[in-house]
């Protein structure tokens, strides 16, 4: 017969929470025999009663109670089974013998015996296993305490987050608390066991039991290489404050020395920002040279309508980034970027203030300061018969930092009229602009330039007329059902020529021509210069959808036809347009099936008959982690090689991520210039990853930036190699959730075209 007993003593609820260590569906924690679904204490989360179930019992009303034979004692979100438990109520005191198992939210603990303060709010278990629920974490302890404080204490204990019984690293301590305040774990006189062997003596250290950050080294990386030497980096993590916090990085390096790099970083109500401090003194690598490296960005907003935004980088020499592992930049990065912007944002207007200075590495031709611009843009649209209006100013002046250049200050206005039509066939749109411009060059430090005049006004009407139409069908091929749009797409563009030949370059550079280009009212960046146009541009576009709407595949192909040759230039005659035809524009992608997946671009001089630019991609992917990618860039007369002869970029990609084993993948990028007949880039890699336990073994070998070599304006000036091998360890569950993932790993040694012309060639 089962006997029941409720008693009306309450107990404060401890509980502990712990870090998610592994991803949903991966691996699987260790799970003791749960008395009661989680869901269910929860419910019972606010119930201060203690209820008893058991086979046999005798009781004194008033003073206590013993129970035998599956013992079931419940409150709240505890749950305790034992054979034997006796409940003195008058001092307050539980015991428990034989079989002891104990359940809150938190952890699960499998014990000898139990006794318990239930007035204190105390608890002592022996000889116990404790698991903290869902969660990897786990061990065994001669002595487990629940305080007062809603905290464990463990004595002579081990910890480990390896689901097997025989773990393949455990950490073995004298003492572990878990604060369940703090969320962090303290563990006194540990040492780390692999694979039963003693590698690491700790005398004291901490670990999260949950997300909270904590101040505290991190783990280090080992590497090596033909720059650096035996390179070691142990980053230590300052958690100052919720909102606060900063990295310090110590990296010895045996060829080169300490470099020291830290970043802190800040979250306020009115924006955020980082700052960087990095500094390495007397680098054997760079003739004993000091090299440092400051950053400092922020964005935010100062109240509903203002926002503010800057970013300021300074740095010793222009191979900093080449040379040195900074957390602002990257070796394929030839420009740094300086920038200020307090800006105002209404209604129908807005207006900002702007610094703006460009730093390009090595010895080239530094680009023009803007100090400052200043913009104001008001817009209303839906004015009487469908009109829109908008309204483009910008009060610029440029400065130089070389004292003996040319400094400017241009003011442009540009107000719009269109009239927009759109319906469910199409759209269209007829657009005029007067573009108004001053210029005054009278800046000149040093002598009269002349080419340039002092003073230039230049006024330029334009008219653009663009439209599109859509057309659908549904269709069905091998049984599934289809959407394919078609969307032909027409543009006219009317300039006037005006001689702008005594106008200086400032911010103006050749845009990019692809086939979104070839709807552009502009054939350059900036203002100094707007080419004549009367051209037409005609494209088609299709789209193919399946049921689900979801984009399979695309194709555009476009073309514009001169009417007239346009006479505006950056400087050189052969910039001229003078074809009838500009380039065949093509861009498409297909998405074959779930895992294979083709895109590409190609440009194609139609007059000429040569090809302007290629770029072809595919991918097989299953998931993240395993993925084949084939790629090649094709642009042509990117410069001069080491003799002067003109030079295209050919360039030939494999990336792949791929599984070998059992929790081991390979990652390995490679790409080869076809022109140069020589590998750019090559990157290996292996990581073992288990439940517990992570590895990362890595060799790469790149070519090298010198941005301030003798060869440096030619393609193909460098054919220095750096090359090494890179290993990160993590034990999971030890401060960390374990490494960065092949995903990431494999992005480490990605080849980056951002930049072709200053690619490592």
């Amino acid at each position: 017969m089962r006997f029941s007993l409720i008693l009306t003593f309450s107990v404060t609820p401890f509980t502990v929470w712990a870090t998610d260590f592994v991803q949903p569906g991966e691996c699987e924690a260790p799970r003791p025999p749960e008395l009661t679904s989680p869901t269910t204490l929860e419910e019972n989360e606010n119930d201060r009663a203690v209820r008893v179930n058991a086979n046999r019992s005798e009781a004194v009303a008033g003073d206590s109670a013993k129970f035998e034979g599956q013992v079931q004692l419940t409150q709240g979100v505890r749950r305790i089974t034992a054979e034997q438990a006796k409940v003195s109520e008058a001092e307050g005191k539980l015991t428990a013998t034989g079989g002891i198992f104990y359940q809150d939210l938190g952890v699960s603990v499998a014990a000898d015996s139990l006794s318990a303060d239930m007035n204190a709010s105390e608890a002592e278990l022996s000889k116990a296993k404790y698991w903290l629920n869902g969660q990897q974490v786990h061990g065994d302890a001669k002595l487990l305490q629940i305080t007062a404080d809603d905290n464990i204490e463990l004595t002579d204990a081990t910890f480990t987050t390896c689901v097997a019984d025989d773990p393949t690293w455990e950490l073995e301590a004298d003492s572990i608390i878990l604060d369940s305040e703090t969320e962090w774990g303290e563990i006194w006189h540990a040492k780390v066991n692999m694979f039963g062997v003693p590698v690491m003596y700790m005398p004291y250290m901490t670990v999260p039991i949950t997300d909270k950050r904590k101040s505290g080294f991190l783990f280090p990386s080992i590497a090596t290489s033909s720059d650096n030497g035996f390179d070691v980096s142990v980053p230590y993590y300052w958690n100052i404050a919720p909102n606060m916090d900063a990295t310090l990085t110590t990296q010895v390096m045996s060829a080169r020395g300490t470099f020291v790099r830290g970043v802190g970083r800040y979250l306020q109500p009115w924006g955020q920002g980082q700052v960087n401090l990095e500094y390495i003194g007397k680098d054997r690598e760079d003739d004993n040279q000091d090299r440092y490296l400051f950053h400092f960005e922020h964005a935010g907003k100062l109240d509903k309508n203002w926002r503010i935004f800057g970013e300021f980088t300074q740095f010793s020499d222009d191979n900093y980034f080449s040379d040195m592992d900074s957390d602002v930049s990257t070796n394929t990065d030839n420009q740094i970027n300086r920038e200020g912007e307090v800006s105002y944002f209404s209604d129908n207007w807005d207006m900002a203030i702007r610094v703006q200075d460009i730093e390009v590495l090595g010895d080239v031709e530094k680009p023009f300061q803007v100090m400052p611009s200043l913009t104001f843009n008001y817009y209303q649209h839906g004015i009487p018969a469908n009109l829109n209006f908008d309204f483009n100013s910008e009060l610029t002046h440029f400065a130089h930092r070389d004292s003996n250049h040319l400094t400017a200050t241009r003011l442009h206005l540009e107000p719009t009229l269109s009239l927009p039509y759109q319906s469910p066939l199409g759209s269209l749109n007829a657009e005029l602009k007067l573009m108004q411009t001053f210029y005054d060059q009278s800046g000149l430090n040093y002598q009269q330039n002349d080419d340039l005049d002092d003073q230039v006004s230049r006024t330029l009407p334009q008219l653009r007329i663009g439209g599109q139409m859509n057309f659908e069908r549904d269709f069905q091929f091998k049984g599934n059902d289809y959407l394919q749009t078609v969307e032909p797409q027409f543009q006219y563009l009317y300039i006037p020529h005006e001689d702008q030949s005594d106008i200086g370059l400032y911010d103006t550079a050749q845009l990019q021509e692809d086939y979104y280009g070839l709807f552009r009212d502009r054939r350059y960046s900036g203002l100094d210069r707007i080419a004549d146009a009367n051209q037409l541009t005609v494209g088609l576009s299709t789209r193919v959808l399946d049921d689900g709407l979801h984009e399979r595949g695309s194709f555009s192909i476009g073309q514009i036809f001169y009417f007239e040759d346009s006479e505006v230039s950056l400087g050189s005659e052969d910039e001229q347009r003078q074809e009838s035809t500009s380039a065949l524009a093509m861009e498409g992608q297909w998405q074959i099936d779930q895992r294979w997946a083709l895109q590409g671009s190609f440009q194609f001089d139609t007059q000429s008959g040569d090809t302007n630019k290629t770029e072809l991609s595919v991918d097989y992917q299953v998931d993240n982690d395993r993925m084949i990618q084939l790629s090649h860039r094709y642009v042509p007369d990117l410069g001069v090689d080491d003799n002067g002869d003109s030079v295209d970029i050919s360039q030939a990609g494999l990336r792949t991520t791929w599984p070998v084993a059992k929790d081991i993948y390979f990652i390995g990028n490679y790409y080869y210039d076809t022109h140069l007949s020589r590998a750019v880039e090559s990157y290996a890699g292996f990581q073992y990853e288990s439940c517990c336990w992570a590895i990362q073994f890595s060799y790469y070998k790149e070519l090298e930036t010198n941005y301030e070599g003798e060869d440096f304006n030619t393609i193909g000036r460098t054919s220095d190699y750096d090359k090494g091998f890179r290993i990160n360890f993590v034990l999971k569950g030890l401060g960390s959730s374990g490494p960065i993932g092949v995903s990431k790993m494999r992005d480490e040694g990605q080849f980056n075209y951002r930049k072709p012309y200053y690619l490592r060639n």
